[in-house]
């Protein structure tokens, strides 16, 4: 397989893992040639870019030996055996991890300026080469994305040797190239153009990336992360309001996930195009979700998503907006229990794949507008909203996408409930009046 150029590869890259768009993915490229490739491949698959600084801790006297790897964020992987088989101490490890580290902040402010380092925790982390050859780089890399809090790492490149898997001893949890030829030499023998990419080249694929990706670049609106109060807990979300949004619609998500849930991430970038906020946030704190008995405590959670509204109704840029509820799955039952306390007053709920039958008595008492989204092929839980639908005497509806199972993992479903979703709102989403 013979490339153009990165760009080329990476479009090729790209469309070989066209099934992670939709998921919650970050690309990760390795400066400097790998940047270039990640660049098209965040593209594709319509993920921020940026990145992966790492600094090999070399031997003093055999700089070429690798005794670890650095990162930023602190990060440190150390290559226990070879400290032992080299003799060398704490004192020379922390000297060169030293002169290391000023060099690794030197390369991140050329190459971000202020931007500050895209957050993978908790998401599937794409790193990025323009090939593989030792692959000590790219496991160095991998553990750096490992150490961040990456919940899967995706290794990604156009060519590597026929055995780079054995090479890369388990660092990645997938491992994709588009061509592992038995006459590997080098990776430069696989592009026409292999031209070295420079630093500025590296700068402009981020600003572009950053540009094409940061859907509210210069409308000045607010995407932070935020601390909810809910009661007597404290909850970690994340709210975003597009300039002049129009209602704000806080996420109630399921069983065993979070707010980083990136079937919910994928929605809410949906409904923040259209002009809506969004709040992502997480119903219990760490030590409660040990306890997998308050994850179906529909009434505890409906008490966290009533607290957070009332928390949201208090933020001085979201006064006058109506809020809106979306539940996936076990969420679902608790927006619409929420929905049903005078408090709460939601505008709109809609209900992905959901378990509106976990609400109950409360369902009769619902007022706001409710969308029950199911999958055709989740045919359990279509009988269970049709249940839950009959109980309902609000405005109601129930659409069924073909074909989707619960997740809606199917290619264009959760597209089709995105699309659902921003129009149920927007049509019956005006600004509040309390």
């Amino acid at each position: 397989m013979l490339f153009t150029d990165r760009t080329e590869a990476g479009r090729l890259l790209g469309a070989r893992l066209e099934y992670l768009r939709g998921q919650d993915v970050v690309v990760l490229g390795l400066p400097r040639g790998g940047v270039p490739v990640g660049a098209a491949v965040a593209e594709a698959l319509d993920a921020p870019l940026d990145v992966c600084l790492v600094r090999k801790l070399g031997v003093p006297d055999q700089p070429e030996l690798g005794m670890g790897a650095i990162g930023e964020g602190d990060v440190r992987v150390i290559n226990e055996e070879v400290l032992r088989l080299t003799g060398v101490g704490e004192a020379a490890l922390d000297r060169v991890e030293r002169h290391e580290r000023e060099v690794l902040a030197q390369r991140a402010a050329r190459y971000r300026g202020d931007r500050t380092p895209v957050d993978v925790a908790g998401r599937t982390a794409v790193v990025v080469d323009d090939g593989v050859a030792t692959g000590s780089t790219a496991r160095a890399a991998c553990r750096i994305a490992r150490a961040r809090g990456a919940a899967r790492i995706v290794l990604a490149v156009p060519v590597a040797p026929r055995d780079f898997a054995r090479r890369l001893g388990g660092d990645a949890d997938e491992l994709v190239s588009l061509d592992t030829p038995d006459d590997f030499l080098a990776i430069g023998q696989f592009y026409v153009d292999f031209a070295q990419t420079d630093d500025d080249e590296v700068t402009a694929c981020l600003r572009q990336a950053a540009r094409r990706h940061d859907r509210f670049a210069g409308t000045g609106a607010e995407d932070r992360e935020v601390e909810v109060a809910a009661g007597a807990v404290r909850l970690r979300g994340r709210l975003t309001l597009p300039e002049g949004a129009t209602g704000v619609v806080a996420f109630a998500h399921g069983s065993g996930s979070s707010r980083h849930s990136p079937r919910n991430r994928f929605v809410a970038e949906g409904l923040n195009r259209a002009g809506l906020g969004t709040l992502l946030f997480d119903l219990l704190t760490e030590a409660e979700e040990r306890d997998r008995a308050n994850v179906f405590d529909i009434g505890l959670l409906a008490g966290r998503l009533a607290g957070a509204t009332g928390w949201l109704r208090e933020e001085p840029d979201v006064e006058g907006l109506a809020v809106g509820y979306f539940g996936a799955s076990t969420g679902a039952a608790a927006a619409l229990w929420a929905a049903a306390e005078p408090s709460a007053r939601p505008a709109a709920v809609v209900s992905r794949g959901g378990r509106p039958d976990l609400a109950g008595p409360r369902l009769p008492e619902v007022t706001a507008p409710t969308l029950l989204i199911v999958g055709g092929a989740d045919l359990q839980v279509l009988g269970l909203n049709q249940e839950a639908q009959a109980q309902l005497r609000c405005e109601n509806r129930l659409e069924v996408v073909p074909g989707a199972t619960h997740l809606f993992e199917e290619p264009g479903t959760l597209e089709r409930v995105t699309e659902l979703a921003r129009d149920w709102f927007t049509d019956h989403m005006a600004p509040a009046h309390v």
